[in-house]
């Protein structure tokens, strides 16, 4: 034990009082007034730790023994939680996961946009996802695309420990839909850097072996109930992991936004045409939908899918770009769809409309960024939908669109990622009387 900052190091262990839960999976705890951000506990507990990293004021930290536990805390049922990178919250009891999310959706808009949200009504509650098929909502096999990673020297296939490169050989992910963990994967060896397991709605299960198949695509089809259409897609695509956050979404952003007959709506970061197609419907063929999305695959499929809707337009290219603003560089991005960080002059595009009636946003897990919120803004909307899967990164632009002459007027939350810290938000913007 130490009881010094100066001489906490890597490897050490102390005792400590952990306080609130922070965004990232992890809770803070403070060691003679530096933040120790710790893994696997519980707000109020009291735990010995092992520390892990030292970074610039902080320090890293994995409980190694719980001295006094919390309530809430369960025996995970995963035996690979908190060895295995991929959930933050297995010992944690499924309701009070959603408690925990919600107190980092609360924070992140006090902190980074100067929002009490309970103060204007819309205190967050974070809600479980439907499955399609009705089955019981217990935080377990919701997971329909997964990535195994490879062990480059014995060839198993497992997942990744936390903030690290090793591969934890695995035989059975509880996250993992019951056809992703029954496709084979894990229990034997591959000559492979990973290998990617995808189940679709319709039962289909793909494996494509990574980098060998890298470029072949891969053709899948998934069903939306929402819109009771069938959508294509590359099986590497980017596409919502629990089954039942499509149509989820789907209705969520409908009900906010409303769509009427003949008015115009924006589909930013666009993907292959999700709520494109569900604006499209509704806005009918006196109406107009404008799609942008930078992966080429996915636009392909999207002008696929909405190859029936003459009143669709898919645009291929970064919504920075087109809109003539200057690139979002913040580093990182959600699963396929990352950032560049390679400068380019903003030339923009003469079929982007100068006007919209409504804006659907649902940009990487860096967020849209503040250039792209003023443009959306100036187009003077009626409504605008952002689709977010990192509470910080929206309560980042949110600030950005209560400065340009709108309020927030809506905004739900849902456990999309049972058992990780990980969760989807949806904000419904409006202009301010």
């Amino acid at each position: 034990m130490h009881a010094d900052l100066s001489s906490a190091a890597p490897g050490d262990l102390v005792e400590l009082e952990v306080g609130p839960v922070a965004h990232g999976g992890h809770c803070v705890a403070r060691l003679d007034g530096q933040v120790v951000f710790v893994r696997h506990t519980l707000p109020g507990e009291r735990v010995r730790v092992r520390i892990t990293e030292q970074g610039k004021g902080f320090l890293r930290a994995d409980a190694v023994e719980i001295l006094a536990a919390s309530p809430a805390r369960v025996t995970p049922p995963c035996r690979f939680a908190g060895v295995c990178g991929g959930c933050d919250f297995q010992h944690v009891a499924l309701a009070e996961q959603r408690l925990l999310k919600a107190a980092v959706v609360r924070e992140q808009f006090e902190r980074l946009a100067r929002i009490d949200l309970a103060g204007i009504g819309l205190d967050p509650v974070v809600e479980a996802v439907p499955f399609p098929s009705g089955r019981e909502d217990n935080g377990l096999g919701w997971r329909t695309r997964v990535e195994f990673a490879v062990d480059p020297e014995t060839g198993a296939a497992g997942l990744r420990r936390h903030r690290s490169h090793d591969v934890v050989p695995i035989d059975r992910c509880l996250i993992a839909s019951s056809r992703v963990t029954d496709a084979g994967v894990t229990g034997r060896e591959w000559d492979a850097e990973a290998v990617d397991v995808t189940e679709t709605s319709h039962g289909e299960v793909v494996v494509s072996v990574l980098p060998a198949q890298r470029a072949r695509s891969r053709r899948i089809v998934e069903y939306v109930p929402a819109l009771d259409a069938d959508l294509a897609l590359d099986a590497r695509g980017f596409w919502q992991v629990h089954p039942g956050a499509a149509t989820t979404f789907v209705d969520v952003v409908l009900d906010m936004l409303g769509p009427q007959a003949g008015e115009r709506a924006l589909d930013l970061y666009s993907g292959v045409g999700l709520f494109a197609l569900a604006l499209a419907d509704r806005v009918g063929p006196l109406g107009q939908v404008v799609a942008i999305e930078s992966d080429e695959p996915a636009t392909a499929y999207a002008r696929d899918n909405l190859a029936e809707h003459r009143q669709a337009l898919v645009l291929d290219g970064r919504v920075d770009d087109l809109f003539g603003v200057p690139r979002h560089e913040r580093s990182g991005g959600r699963n396929r769809r990352r950032a560049s960080r390679r400068a380019r002059r903003p030339v923009g595009s003469p079929l982007v409309p100068q006007s919209a009636d409504l804006v659907v946003l649902d940009p990487p897990r860096t967020g849209a960024g503040a250039e792209v919120v003023r443009a959306v803004t100036a187009l003077r909307p009626r409504g605008i939908a952002y689709v977010a899967c990192d509470p910080a990164a929206l309560a980042r632009d949110t600030a950005t669109v209560l400065e340009n002459g709108y309020a927030l007027a809506g905004l739900r939350c849902f456990d999309a990622f049972p058992m990780t810290h990980h969760l989807e938000c949806i904000a419904h913007f409006v202009p301010a009387r």
